[in-house]
C-alpha cells in the first residue's frame, strides 16, 4: 500500500535529541530509518556535525570519494538510501584533546581545521543548512540526530547540529535519556527547563531508553513530567545488549564473547586515538572467539592474535604503546610467532619508521616488524578498494587467494625500507600497495578497513561458523525496527509527520 505521505516534498524532519552522550541517538535514528523506509517512504538521515574518528567512504562531491561518520554511514543503508557526503556534512576526527581534523563535505578543509571552534561554526553553517535543504527536496522523511545535548547552554549560541538544525527544518523533536544511569526524569527535565521556549515547543516526545526492570514501576513519574512539561513519555525501550549495530562512540565492555567455549582471544590494542574501532564488531559475533580491548602488557597475556587497529594520531598513538610497555609485550609475542596484524595506522607502527615532511602527523620509529617506511603527504587517500591477496605464509595463510572489498583512509604512502631492501630484508606484498608480510608469516600489515566484515574473511580465518557468523545488516536493521514498532504507539510514529 501507498504510504499518504510518500512524495511529500519538502521532507517532512524527525530528530532524534539526547539528554546526553550515549543516551541512544544513533541507534534510535537508525531504528527510525528503517522504520520509516519499512512504511514505503523515501527516507535520508542527516547530522549536521559529528565528532569521531569512526569514518566510512561514501559518494562524494562530483564524483570524488569522501568521508562522514560510520553512524551516518549505517543509517543510510537502514534507510535503503545511498550512503552520501550531504548526510554528514561535517565530521571532526580528533586528533588530540584541543585539535580535531575538519572534513567538509567529505573532504579535509585545512583552512576550518586551523580555525578555533566557535570561529568555525558560522562558517560552515550554509554548507549545513544546504545540504540538508537538498535531502529534504529529494526524499519524504529525513532522520536527524542531534549530538551530545542540545541544552549545553555554554555552547547554544554557536550551536549548529541541535536545536538551531531543528528550527531550520522545523522538525518533530524527540529526546531520549539513559534510564539506566539514573536521574532520567531529571535529566528530562532539565534538558526541557534549559531550552527557550520556542524550542521546547518543537520537542514531541520523551524517550526513556535501556530500561531494565518492571514497566509498572515508572509511575507516576511519566505522568507528574508531562504535568510540569505539557510533554508526553512516547515511548520505554528495554535494554539492548545485543541490538547488533557499533556503539558510536565506543565498543569497550565486557560482552565480547560470543557463543562456545574459546579458541582464539583477539586482543585489540586501545591506544586514546584509535579509529575506525566499529569495524571489529563482527568479531563478537564468531563462535569461540574472545575480543579483548587491551590498554597494558597484562592485557595482552594469553592473546592468540594482537591488532593494531587505525589512528587518528600514528605517532601519538606509537608513542603512547612505548609509555605502556606494549612495544615490548608486542614484540615478544610476534618473537615466540603469535599473530600480529596491523590495520591502517596500525600496518604504519610495524614499519621501521614513521616521517613527516609536512607536519601532518609526526615522526618517529616504529616497532621494526615490518621492514617497511611510512611518508605523510598532506593528499589525504580516501576511496573503495576491491583486491584479492596473493599467497600468504603462515599464521594468514589461510586468506591467501581471498577477494576482500573495504576501504582505505589514510595521510600515510608506505614502501619498502630502502635501506633493509638492499641487504635482502624486504617484506613480501600481499597486495600490490595495500598489505604486506613479514618472512615468518605471523605478521600482516594491511591498509584495508573492513577486512574483519567481510564473510568470506571471517570464513576463511574461522570457518564455515565464522563466516556465517556475520548477521546481515538488512535482519540488523528489521531488528531495530521490530523494537521501535513494539515500544512506541502503533499511531504516534506515523501522527509525527502530520
Amino acid at each position: 500500500m501507498t504510504s499518504p505521505f510518500q512524495g511529500r516534498r519538502p521532507a517532512v524532519c524527525v530528530m532524534v535529541l539526547g539528554t546526553t552522550s550515549g543516551a541512544g541517538k544513533s541507534w534510535l535514528t537508525t531504528a527510525l530509518c528503517r522504520h520509516y523506509s519499512n512504511q514505503g517512504l523515501k527516507v535520508a538521515p542527516f547530522k549536521a556535525q559529528n565528532m569521531s574518528n569512526n569514518a566510512r567512504v561514501v559518494e562524494g562531491m562530483d564524483g570524488a570519494w569522501g568521508e562522514i561518520g560510520s553512524a551516518q554511514y549505517f543509517q543510510a543503508l537502514a534507510a535503503r538510501a545511498l550512503p552520501e557526503v550531504r548526510m554528514n556534512p561535517l565530521l571532526l576526527k580528533p586528533e588530540a584533546d584541543t585539535h580535531s581534523q575538519v572534513v567538509l563535505m567529505g573532504q579535509v578543509h585545512a583552512e576550518f581545521t586551523a580555525l578555533p571552534w566557535r570561529g568555525r561554526s558560522e562558517k560552515v553553517w550554509p554548507q549545513i543548512a544546504a545540504a540538508l535543504d537538498a535531502l529534504r527536496a529529494e526524499n519524504d522523511v529525513v532522520v536527524i540526530e542531534g549530538a551530545g545535548s542540545p541544552a549545553e547552554i555554554n555552547l547554544h549560541a554557536s550551536d549548529i547540529v541541535n536545536m538551531r538544525v531543528a528550527r531550520h527544518a522545523g522538525a518533530r523533536c524527540l529526546l531520549v535519556t539513559d534510564i539506566d544511569r539514573g536521574g532520567a526524569f531529571a535529566h528530562l527535565y532539565g534538558t526541557w527547563a534549559l531550552l527557550p521556549e520556542d524550542e521546547r515547543a518543537l520537542i514531541h516526545g520523551f524517550v526513556l531508553n535501556k530500561f531494565r526492570g518492571d514497566a509498572t514501576l515508572l509511575a507516576p513519574a511519566p505522568e507528574q513530567l508531562q504535568a510540569l512539561t505539557g510533554v508526553p513519555t512516547v515511548a520505554t525501550i528495554p535494554m539492548q545488549w545485543h541490538h547488533g549495530l557499533p556503539e558510536e562512540d565506543g565498543i569497550f565492555d565486557d560482552r565480547s564473547r560470543a557463543s562456545g567455549a574459546v579458541h582464539t582471544t583477539v586482543a585489540v590494542v586501545a591506544y586514546p586515538r584509535i579509529s575506525n574501532l566499529d569495524e571489529f564488531q563482527p568479531l563478537k559475533n564468531v563462535p569461540g572467539v574472545r575480543l579483548v580491548w587491551a590498554r597494558s602488557p597484562a592485557e595482552l597475556a594469553g592473546a592468540d592474535w594482537i591488532v593494531l587497529p587505525g589512528s587518528k594520531a600514528t605517532a601519538a598513538d606509537l608513542a603512547w604503546l612505548r609509555t605502556q610497555g606494549l612495544d615490548r609485550a608486542i614484540a615478544a609475542h610476534a618473537g615466540q610467532g603469535g599473530a600480529v596484524l596491523g590495520v591502517c595506522g596500525g600496518l604504519q607502527m610495524l614499519g621501521e619508521a614513521l616521517i613527516d615532511p609536512v607536519g601532518i602527523d609526526g615522526n618517529g620509529p616504529g616497532l621494526g616488524l615490518l621492514p617497511l617506511v611510512t611518508v605523510f603527504e598532506p593528499a589525504k587517500t580516501v576511496r573503495h578498494t576491491t583486491a584479492r591477496f596473493a599467497d600468504l605464509q603462515g599464521a594468514w595463510a589461510t586468506l591467501s587467494h581471498v577477494e576482500v572489498s573495504g576501504y582505505e583512509i589514510h595521510h600515510g604512502q608506505t614502501a619498502q625500507h630502502p635501506a633493509m631492501a638492499a641487504k635482502g630484508d624486504v617484506a613480501r606484498e600481499v597486495m600490490p600497495g595495500i598489505a604486506w608480510q613479514n618472512p615468518a608469516g605471523n605478521v600482516l600489515g594491511v591498509y584495508l578497513h573492513g577486512l574483519l566484515e567481510d564473510p568470506a574473511v571471517l570464513q576463511a580465518l574461522f570457518g564455515r561458523a565464522g563466516g556465517a557468523s556475520v548477521p546481515t545488516l538488512d535482519a540488523v536493521f528489521d531488528g531495530l525496527a521490530r523494537t521501535v514498532d513494539a515500544c512506541f504507539d502503533a499511531h504516534f510514529l506515523r501522527d509525527l509527520l502530520l
